[in-house]
């Protein structure tokens, strides 16, 4: 058992300062961009990691020091932030340029509509703050840990397009599905905080709203953007933006299953009473 778990520290270190190299890559870029190549529009990337930060300093000195509950918090702040973000964008689009101008491919690949740059510029600085904040307090696991390749991928595509300034308006279509982490992560504060009755109306009317949104602004939304993609695939030419896009939407998709699958498991463990009075008598 004391090799087995020295095992998996082993893997855990290896995993760590592979993820831990590649953000300071990473970081080492974004600088190169913003003082050599004076990109200085980058630099919501910095603000946004800051931003998300702070928060972090706050949460953890004002309400808790546990690291997972000021992850959490953090990331609850994001996704709330990021949504309404991402909405208002839309919504001012849509009222400008009515609905069938928005999903046309020219204004998906090569047009970027207004704040929709700094957004993106922003969401990115807060996978650098999270990917920096797990690492430092090691909050993954696995041999491959799933959240910092999530979070590396992320950082990749995202810093890509912005660089090459394109797909812009596509990603934003993407971060629509931050409506549905706003309840996973309100979820889990929830249960930390020690509320756990499934009886309670808090937890049914946040179960409500978990599959709902996971069903339209996750599952349902990437799924209509992978269809635009494969429509519109004649129409991007030959650059490498289509197939990193139809890869980046073919992982999302199958995330999006694994999730669902663990968002009905979790549903029906709160849910079974035999299982609930058990947990209570232990």
């Amino acid at each position: 058992m004391e090799t087995m778990a020295r095992g998996r520290h082993d893997h855990q270190n290896k995993a760590g300062a592979f993820f831990m190299a590649t953000l300071v890559m990473w970081a080492v870029s974004v600088f190169f961009e913003i003082l050599f190549n004076k990109r200085t529009e980058l630099a919501w990337i910095l603000s946004g990691f800051c931003f998300y930060q702070s928060a972090n300093w706050v949460v953890r000195n004002w309400v808790s020091r546990d690291p997972l509950f000021v992850n959490t918090c953090v990331s609850l702040l994001h996704s709330s932030i990021t949504s309404a973000s991402v909405v208002l964008i839309l919504v001012n689009q849509w009222r400008t340029n009515g609905p069938y101008e928005i999903f046309e491919h020219e204004q998906l690949f090569g047009g970027t509509w207004p704040w929709a740059y700094q957004a993106l510029c922003f969401s990115c600085g807060y996978f650098a703050y999270d990917q920096w904040d797990m690492l430092r307090y090691r909050l993954y696991g696995g041999w491959i840990p799933s959240i910092l390749l999530h979070h590396l991928i992320l950082l990749v595509c995202f810093t890509l397009a912005l660089y090459r300034n394109v797909t812009i308006n596509y990603l934003i279509l993407t971060l629509i599905c931050e409506l549905h982490s706003i309840f996973l992560h309100m979820r889990k504060v929830r249960r930390m905080a020690g509320v756990r009755e499934a009886n309670s109306r808090i937890v049914k009317a946040e179960w409500v709203l978990n599959w709902v949104t996971f069903t339209l602004a996750r599952f349902i939304s990437h799924v209509l953007i992978t269809v635009k993609l494969i429509k519109d695939a004649s129409k991007f030419g030959k650059g490498v933006e289509l197939p990193l896009a139809l890869f980046g939407m073919a992982g999302m998709n199958f995330l999006n299953v694994f999730l669902g699958i663990d968002l009905f498991n979790a549903y029906r463990r709160e849910n079974n009473p035999q299982k609930n009075s058990h947990k209570h008598g232990e």
